[in-house]
């Protein structure tokens, strides 16, 4: 179990350097997302390993990172749908900025601090387990992962759910099992229930998103009404797949 947290965190850690390298040159337009897809990833993995040293450190560490490219992340999402259907100088408007934007989360001091940490973070595991601090791992991640279950399912059966909490939810359980697929003890269909509600949801947010951004940037202002109308039908969408995931993999338990 060990071996293989560690295995995993020096994976995590050459993908967050690919994605530096990636980023610094330019090279594709989906360094960004992966950078924080691998962020991600990384919180899931320490989330049940509060406690022990130094991952406190590491944690704040990525979640600086997360907060430097959430609202840039976004920009550049919202530039891709503009330039999809037509709006081509509101496009390139935001492009130009995520040019700029790219080498200077490459450069970063939140991202440089994070590779820093996480370099060391193996060695600091492999002293806790000389130490003792181990002991029941297996135990811990399971339980950690049992209460991220059981707290997505309260808030689905909750008639009064918030969304964005929903979506935070099930991001977590999902990146969770994929952090630890050998103690995946979720229903068969929970994973492509999971993927098909954080889509479906993803679709809610950005729309929602887009029509606050609207209220500022006054070029958003032509794509209004389809947005409002887009955001009512992705919100039944989601209310269909969410209840899917309630009957598949809740009712049953």
């Amino acid at each position: 179990m060990i071996d293989r947290l560690v295995a995993r965190i020096v994976g995590l850690e050459v993908r967050l350097l690919a994605c530096q390298a990636r980023l610094n040159a330019q090279t594709d337009s989906e360094a960004l997302h992966d950078l924080r897809t691998t962020v991600r990833r990384l919180r899931s993995l320490l989330r049940p390993l509060r406690g022990l040293p130094g991952v406190e450190q590491l944690e704040t560490a990525a979640s600086a990172v997360g907060t430097l490219t959430t609202p840039l992340r976004d920009r550049e999402v919202l530039a891709a749908y503009l330039e999809q259907h037509g709006k081509v100088e509101a496009a390139q408007r935001r492009q130009v900025q995520m040019a700029e934007a790219y080498p200077a989360v490459a450069s970063s001091q939140e991202l440089a601090h994070l590779l820093m940490i996480l370099d060391a973070f193996p060695r600091f595991i492999r002293a806790a387990q000389r130490q003792g601090l181990l002991a029941g791992l297996r135990k811990r991640i399971e339980k950690r992962l049992d209460k991220q279950w059981k707290k997505l399912g309260e808030a689905l059966r909750d008639p009064a759910h918030d969304r964005h909490r929903l979506r935070l939810l099930i991001k977590r359980v999902r990146y969770a099992i994929e952090a630890y697929p050998e103690l995946d003890r979720l229903p068969k269909a929970a994973m492509p229930r999971l993927k098909s509600a954080q889509g479906a949801l993803g679709d809610w947010h950005d729309c929602w998103q887009w029509l606050a951004r609207a209220e500022q940037e006054h070029d958003l202002q032509s794509c209004v009404p389809v947005w409002r109308i887009t955001m009512e039908k992705a919100e039944a969408k989601s209310d269909r797949v969410l209840d899917k995931l309630i009957a598949s993999c809740f009712d049953k338990s």
